[in-house]
């Protein structure tokens, strides 16, 4: 496509108030080697409001002690405070109990949980594991580790052209054998929605269970843990305005509950002897020494905001940005998007003839325009298109066209420098 070509921005979010919304974000007032800083890595990790950096303050100025363990006023207050956010995310993911909702440091030891737990008490010589093409490492590396251990077959779902999911080969791969599918929700390099309902039925027609990464999902698509009838769901609150260490894991209760522990130490134990051990009761039996405390506290603001928002009115408004920010990333010559999938995320992958990612990405971080440059710990996938890397700008609510235009100007004049 000509550089000539003229793309009209589409008519902005006329329900939600973005210049009000940015300015809940005190990072956005800050400039970036002497320009208004563009921030465009929020599927790396997103920005925080200052519901959430109030809450961090006000942990440790008014509530800071440990929990669970103490009868004095300040222990008893962290307390209700940490688990009040337990409760927030049962809500937003709508699982049936509280219980079901395991404190993490984020997605990734989510899923090594259940891989480390469930895996080792599960797998047998010969057993299936199935995972996609497109995961990040951290949904990749788990499952090599045990289905070696445990000498089991670990299957990839191919990727096609457009970055979705070969869904024919998925039925093929599926067998008696198959024990569990581990999939991401929504692709961190691509922005694909894979189609998990479908994944998830399919499986469990197989007696399989069903892992569903939801790093990058959890702020963009409405979760709804029963209705999708997955088996375990991973999150994490730094995807989501909220803090960094803190995440979630979903677990049907019957399965968390055979499941063995995975670290030893307080809080898991109920009572410990010389001679034995007994586990604590659900959750806590998965959750072993002082918990990230006031992040979790943190994390229940940055919950209350995006229900504040609504998520229809953030994906209304971030579809906006994908499709403007795809029309005018195609007006530049040389530029190829890597995932064209029908139902996408607010992520927007490419690469540029004859231009090396990173120097691109150092350019437009002269300019303050922040996006990520790398294979985006999904080497796979980046081998499965032949190339090292890609450019990746990812939006959140945010951004706003024009910073959109801005991205494509300083690309445009990038591209020039470079060739």
């Amino acid at each position: 496509m000509s550089n000539e070509s003229i793309t009209v921005a589409p008519a902005v979010n006329n329900v939600l108030d973005i210049e009000a919304i940015r300015s809940d974000f005190p990072i956005l007032n800050r400039l970036v080697k002497g320009y208004p800083l563009i921030y465009l890595d929020n599927a790396a990790t997103s920005q925080k409001p200052a519901a959430v950096i109030d809450a961090l303050v006000y942990y440790y100025t008014q509530l800071n002690a440990n929990v669970h363990r103490g009868i004095h006023t300040l222990a008893e207050e962290a307390t209700a405070a940490f688990e009040a956010t337990r409760d927030a995310i049962r809500q937003f993911v709508n699982a049936a109990h509280r219980e079901e909702i395991i404190y993490t440091k984020g997605t990734t030891e989510g899923i090594n949980l259940v891989a480390y737990t469930w895996g080792r008490q599960n797998l047998q010589k010969g057993d299936e594991v199935i995972i996609s093409g497109m995961e990040h490492h951290s949904n990749i590396v788990p499952w090599q580790i045990v289905c070696e251990e445990k000498n089991a077959v670990l299957k990839v779902i191919p990727v096609n052209d457009k970055g979705e999911l070969e869904m024919e080969v998925y039925e093929q791969l599926l067998s008696d054998r198959t024990k569990l599918v581990s999939v991401v929700h929504v692709s961190n390099a691509m922005g694909t929605i894979n189609p998990v309902k479908t994944i998830i039925d399919k499986a469990h027609a197989k007696g399989a269970l069903v892992l569903i990464d939801g790093a990058q999902s959890s702020m963009h698509l409405d979760i709804d843990v029963q209705a999708l009838d997955c088996d375990f769901f991973a999150l994490s609150a730094h995807k989501m305005f909220g803090p960094t260490g803190a995440g979630a894991l979903y677990g049907k209760k019957h399965i968390l509950e055979a499941m063995p522990v995975f670290n030893g130490g307080g809080e898991m134990i109920k009572e410990v002897t010389f001679e034995k051990t007994s586990y604590n009761e659900l959750p806590y039996k998965f959750e072993a020494g002082t918990p990230n405390i006031a992040d979790f506290v943190a994390f229940k603001p940055a919950i209350e905001y995006i229900n504040a928002l609504g998520k229809a009115n953030i994906r209304k408004h971030e579809d906006a940005l994908l499709s403007y920010a795809t029309q005018r990333i195609k007006e530049l010559d040389g530029v190829h998007i890597i995932g064209e999938a029908k139902e996408k995320a607010s992520v927007l992958s490419f690469v540029i003839d004859g231009v090396h990612p990173q120097d691109v990405g150092i350019l437009l971080d002269n300019k303050g325009i922040a996006v990520r440059t790398g294979h985006h710990c999904a080497e796979p996938l980046m081998n499965r298109f032949c190339i090292p890397g890609t450019i990746r700008a990812s939006f959140a609510v945010y951004n706003t066209l024009e910073e959109v235009d801005k991205l494509a100007e300083a690309l445009k004049k990038a591209i020039g420098l470079l060739r």
